[in-house]
């Protein structure tokens, strides 16, 4: 895919697919577009008691878009039971010009100053497209999680993209709809407007789960 630049990967947003790459140092990059999408409701996500508890007890200091870059590697990075990624260095280079361009986020958790987990995706009018996520303390990216629903919904989008349902993000109200349906949802989100920053990024826990609960 030589000569692919950000404003493609865009248009290849809008029009429903995304690039993978086979594994990490393979630079051949190739596009999906899958028969089922995994899409997360904004108005029906799920977060579980437990989780709440630590979203509200604060154990990871949320932050949003300081170290983009470090989330990106972390989640393009081998790790047991997972030792390819789909993430390449034409992927990676492009998301990080989308982050200059303000098209791309992250959400990060950290502990005494160490970022210990979180997730990035790409914002294309009120859709967000959630890339990837990782973690290396417990409930980390799940806090994230937390934090992203609470600001894409303060922030007035209308579609979270998941791309494939898992049963991890299953428990939080993911589902699979067909690409069809994916299509008007999609089209539906992407002519609209939103603000990934509209909540303060500095928000709590507390105010994240009023956040989700509110709006729903």
């Amino acid at each position: 895919m030589d000569g692919f630049s950000a404003d493609d990967l865009i248009a290849c947003y809008r029009r429903g697919v995304f690039p993978m790459a086979d594994a990490r140092h393979d630079e051949r990059v190739f596009l999906v577009d899958p028969a089922r999408r995994g899409v997360m409701p904004l108005d029906g996500f799920h977060c579980p008691r437990r989780l709440a508890r630590t979203v509200r007890a604060e154990r990871f200091q949320v932050r949003v878009d300081t170290a983009f870059c470090q989330v990106i590697e972390h989640c393009a990075a081998a790790r047991p039971g997972r030792m390819e990624t789909w993430i390449n260095g034409p992927i990676q280079s492009l998301c990080l010009e989308l982050f200059d361009r303000g098209k791309a986020h992250s959400v990060e958790a950290w502990a005494d100053d160490r970022l210990v987990g979180g997730l990035y995706g790409i914002s294309i009018g009120a859709a967000f497209f959630g890339e990837s996520m990782f973690s290396l303390a417990r409930d980390a990216s799940k806090v994230a999680l937390v934090h992203l629903v609470a600001r894409l919904k303060v922030g007035g989008y209308r579609l979270l993209d998941a791309q494939f349902i898992t049963d991890h993000l299953a428990g939080f109200g993911a589902v699979e709809v067909s690409r069809a349906d994916y299509a008007r949802q999609l089209a539906d989100a992407v002519s609209g407007h939103a603000d990934f920053l509209k909540l303060p990024a500095y928000a709590g826990g507390t105010e994240a789960l009023q956040a989700i609960s509110q709006a729903s």
